[in-house]
């Protein structure tokens, strides 16, 4: 397990060096095709491990792909996510829009949709670490029946949530 975040921290620091080195100060930058990459790697791994949670039924199936499946999605996942919000807020920075994201008396649709598309993150985010958390917790174990209602909530709100934002950045590009 140790060794897994370890794994995890020099994927992190190599996906910033990566950002680093392509940045060439243009607008946007690399920073957006690697959060680009991440989202089609987010919203088709979640919509990948939505689908096979609904088609898998039988028990004993499930025992045998879950434990396999779900650490290594897991982990892929945690490695993305980290990239999303790292790209993001990069891009922001590097876009002076800090400032104007924190001054409630700036309305545009732009920074409206923005805001909004954030505040969603922040929200999928944090469901996505409850559900990481007992993910990790029961793998391979018999889940109670609150584990259960939580992790299948949360896989349900990534699922949805995944789509309402994929919407407000398509706003947001079609604003820009």
């Amino acid at each position: 397990m140790y060794q897994d975040k370890i794994l995890i921290i020099k994927y992190y620091l190599a996906i910033l060096v990566l950002i680093n080195c392509f940045y060439k100060g243009e607008y946007l930058g690399w920073g957006i095709h690697l959060h680009l990459i991440a989202a089609i790697s987010w919203i088709g791994g979640s919509v990948f491990m939505f689908v096979l949670g609904i088609s898998l039924r039988n028990k004993e199936d499930q025992a045998l792909v879950y434990p396999r499946i779900g650490p290594i999605f897991g982990y892929f996942e945690m490695v993305v996510l980290v990239l999303l919000i790292s790209t993001g807020i990069w891009m922001i920075i590097q876009n002076n829009l800090i400032d104007i994201l924190f001054n409630f008396d700036v309305h545009s649709k732009v920074i409206e949709a923005l805001r909004d598309k954030l505040v969603l993150v922040a929200i999928m985010t944090v469901i996505t670490i409850i559900h990481l958390k007992i993910a990790f917790k029961t793998n391979g174990k018999e889940r109670t029946r609150l584990e259960t209602l939580f992790s299948r909530a949360s896989s349900l709100g990534i699922f949805i949530l995944n789509f309402i934002v994929l919407h407000y950045a398509i706003v947001i590009r079609n604003i820009l």
